[in-house]
């Protein structure tokens, strides 16, 4: 039977004190939910004696029934100046009434000495009779050795020694801390390896875990050398969220731990969450899904090169080291000038278009793809328009809509004053001409609102649409101002979400196309087969 590893999640802690990284209260409950879900182990809820959110959350999730997960209190040992029962810090833990708590104490010496500002005995006591006093008081106990690897690296005695008076203290979990995240991987193993001969001397048989930080690049792999030198506990964080540059990425480290080692894990059970459950995180914190990151992000199935697309029809196992199915995740072709032949079949059959490869239109679309992506256009973060593009030059696209013209209005009457932008539209459905404005919070909001408003009584399934993202790319320098841009447009309808492009060297213009076939492609999805209403 392959050795179990416990899985210690420390998103709604660590993970928290990210850059630009905020969560309601409410975030952090459905947080927990998905984590749960995931199969996790423990969920450490925050440090109640730092802040108020994470007493408000601890009071709230009282009443929660998980399925797995055990939540856990993070807090510091008590201070010099506090007996363990007045020290205010340790009563916020306990009122969390958490079955866990996990405790952080100091390991290295020039923190007990420059940080604390006592003696090293004095943090020796500090460290036992926290651990002491709250033994009694929790199901279980772990003890996060904080800077443990500094602390080893300068004076190894005294690291050491703070590890024995955990483990007098009743620590059930002894966490060797990557604090700074500074130790190289090929570090570990001699320390690690210290670190259990010395504990197996003293006749000790406590769990160790693992806790690294990414200040190296490193936390996942340090994480993964610690498993495999005998520890059985990994703390890190979904997507990698953390202090600085972030903690050891849970995303990365389970499928590694179940596809790579061969380990077993309650995780192992639900993996196939792990995509949904990192873009909940990033939704959660409003954050952009990072599409390189490896496992869940976007692009870690993503095939561009002809000779990668062809190879992978075949045999996926020929560019991708996991089936990306295996944790949520999805298999996605790329639309380029490099791409070749067998993308666009790939492409064509995914949307259920009938292309075959000695089709003379397939040159055509080659042709028009590479001309098009010569003027700027990019099709990888814009497959709506592809699609949109192949089944015109199909001839299969309907014209559901035609524009005969636009306006837009920027008026400034006030320096103190933000603009008043208006956009007028005239187009035609059917028979019938259609001649709206529109105000807006700029240019393209303007734009999309006059449309939409145009068109919503012949298309009302429209009403469910909306832009959900904005970007501008200025393709060249050259020509300063002059210079082309590139505007890609997300749009939403609650059942999914799809992207568009437009290039102009007139930002209005390119937005206007971007929005264009933004609305086609609803349209177009919907297939209104009843046509527009007379």
């Amino acid at each position: 039977m392959a050795r179990a590893i416990e899985i210690y999640d420390t998103t709604l802690r660590d993970g928290t004190q990210a850059e630009n990284f905020n969560i309601s209260v409410d975030d952090k409950v459905r947080i927990t939910h998905a984590l749960d879900d995931l199969g996790v182990d423990y969920i450490e809820g925050g440090w109640p004696g730092s802040n108020p959110m994470s007493v408000e959350y601890f009071q709230k999730i009282k009443g929660v029934q998980l399925s797995h997960a055990k939540l856990t209190a993070f807090g510091s040992t008590r201070h010099i100046r506090n007996k363990p029962e007045d020290d205010p810090n340790l009563e916020a833990m306990l009122q969390s009434q958490t079955p866990v708590i996990t405790i952080f104490g100091k390991s290295w010496d020039v923190h007990v000495t420059d940080a604390l500002k006592i003696s090293m005995e004095e943090n020796l006591e500090i460290i036992e009779d926290t651990l002491v006093y709250l033994k009694s008081r929790v199901d279980e106990l772990i003890y996060d050795a904080e800077h443990f690897f500094d602390g080893f690296k300068k004076n190894p005695d005294y690291a050491l020694a703070t590890l024995e008076r955990a483990v007098k203290g009743g620590a059930d979990t002894l966490v060797l801390c990557d604090t700074n995240g500074g130790t190289l991987p090929q570090e570990l193993p001699s320390i690690i390896d210290r670190v259990e001969a010395h504990l197996a001397a003293k006749e000790v048989s406590t769990k160790l875990g693992i806790h690294s930080h990414n200040d190296s690049e490193t936390g996942v792999a340090n994480a993964l050398i610690a498993i495999e030198h005998g520890i059985n506990h990994v703390q890190g964080t979904i997507n990698g969220f953390g202090e600085r540059c972030g903690n050891a990425n849970l995303t990365s480290i389970l499928p590694a731990l179940i596809y790579k080692m061969g380990l077993d894990c309650q995780a192992k059970d639900h993996i196939e969450r792990l995509y949904p459950t990192s873009r909940l995180v990033n939704e959660m914190a409003n954050l952009k899904h990072n599409r390189y990151q490896p496992y869940v992000g976007d692009s870690a199935f993503a095939h561009k090169g002809g000779i990668h697309v062809s190879a992978v029809k075949r045999n996926p196992l020929t560019y991708e080291h996991i089936e990306p199915e295996k944790v949520g995740n999805h298999r996605r072709i790329l639309i380029s000038d490099q791409s070749g032949r067998s993308n666009i079949l790939h492409k064509a059959e995914k949307w259920g278009i009938k292309l075959k490869p000695d089709d003379p239109l397939l040159a055509s679309i080659m042709g028009e793809l590479k001309e098009k992506e010569n003027q700027g256009y990019q099709y990888e973060a814009a497959e709506a328009s592809f699609e949109l593009l192949m089944r015109n030059a199909l001839g299969v696209q309907r014209k559901f809509f035609r524009i005969d013209g636009f306006r837009v209005m920027n008026n400034k009457y006030r320096m103190d004053k933000a603009p008043l932008t208006e956009a007028t539209i005239r187009l035609y459905v059917g028979g019938h001409e259609v001649h709206t404005a529109s105000m807006g919070d700029g240019p393209v909001n303007a734009l999309d609102k006059s449309l939409r408003k145009a068109l919503t009584r012949f298309y009302p399934i429209l009403e469910e649409m909306e832009l959900t993202d904005y970007k501008v790319r200025v393709l060249s320098g050259e020509y300063g101002t002059e210079a082309k841009v590139r505007v890609l447009v997300e749009s939403n309808d609650g059942k999914c979400q799809w992207r568009t492009v437009g290039v102009s060297i007139n930002i209005i213009e390119a937005s206007w196309q971007a929005l264009i076939d933004s609305v086609n492609y609803k349209l177009m999805k919907e297939d209104h087969d009843n046509g527009p209403v007379s």
